[in-house]
């Protein structure tokens, strides 16, 4: 496995690299950062080059602080500085919102599309998912990051994935680590306009939407969309599993993913 960092529009992003072959790029969660894929990585090396890496704002990249700029472009910036254009792009949760976007912002560079217990720009949240995070940005603006990482811990998102004591300890590590800019600060982040929900018929990409069966309703109800909306876009349920589906029941979310892109 190869660390580097690659230093792109004002950015330094950390990248983690390992096998060879056709590249697939995996992209983290919100609060979350690349050590989230150490289940897929090594399994998916033995037929491709995998490419994981922190998102600006999180983990070992730096901070947005340096004006506007797009996580999309970030991606084809890294892809193109690791010569890994067109690669299989996954996501989860934010992941692959981000994924989505880039799907149309970035169309040529775009070999498959696994969206995994998405959030969807242009979505509209359920009252419980906008209290919930309210309080968790108040925690942090009032000067305790201490109880916002544990709120955001706590919340019924990671209530299956608790139920793992190693995946809950795994969780805990990246989300105390995470340093709540976005909760403390506005992110310049550019978001697309229209939002992606209103264009998905635009994303030509062979598609897989993955959504675990106890995931929120908030993301079955993206899953739905995303599949209808999606030309010839495929759907799955992972049984018995929550949102952190590829954490949950890594054997069973890697088969499902090696099926999906062996025949892509």
């Amino acid at each position: 496995m190869r660390e580097t960092v690659h230093h792109i529009r004002a950015a330094s992003i950390f990248c983690r690299t390992q096998g060879s072959g056709v590249p697939v790029v995996l992209i983290h969660g919100f609060g979350l950062d690349q050590r989230m894929w150490d289940d897929q990585a090594p399994a998916l090396a033995e037929r491709f080059c995998v490419i994981r890496y922190d998102m600006r704002g999180y983990g070992r990249s730096s901070l947005p602080i340096s004006g506007a700029y797009s996580h999309a472009d970030d991606l084809q910036d890294l892809l193109g500085a690791l010569n890994a254009r067109p690669a299989h792009v996954i996501g989860l949760s934010n992941g692959a919102r981000v994924a989505a976007r880039f799907a149309l912002t970035h169309p040529k560079s775009v070999r498959s599309l696994v969206l995994v217990d998405a959030a969807l720009d242009g979505h509209v949240w359920s009252s419980d998912w906008q209290e919930r995070w309210s309080a968790i940005v108040a925690a942090a603006k009032a000067g305790s990051l201490a109880r916002a990482r544990r709120l955001w811990l706590e919340h019924p998102l990671f209530a299956p994935a608790r139920e793992h004591p190693s995946v809950a300890a795994r969780l805990a590590e990246m989300v105390n680590g995470y340093s709540g800019w976005h909760w403390l600060n506005s992110d310049p982040g550019i978001v697309p306009d229209p939002p992606v929900a209103q264009r998905l018929a635009e994303i030509h990409a062979p598609t897989l939407v993955l959504v675990g069966e106890r995931d929120l309703p908030d993301f079955h109800t993206i899953a739905q969309a995303l599949a209808g909306g999606i030309p010839g876009a495929n759907h799955d349920v992972v049984p018995r599993v929550g949102h952190m589906c590829n954490m949950e029941a890594p054997a069973a979310f890697n088969d499902l993913l090696s099926d999906f892109l062996r025949a892509h």
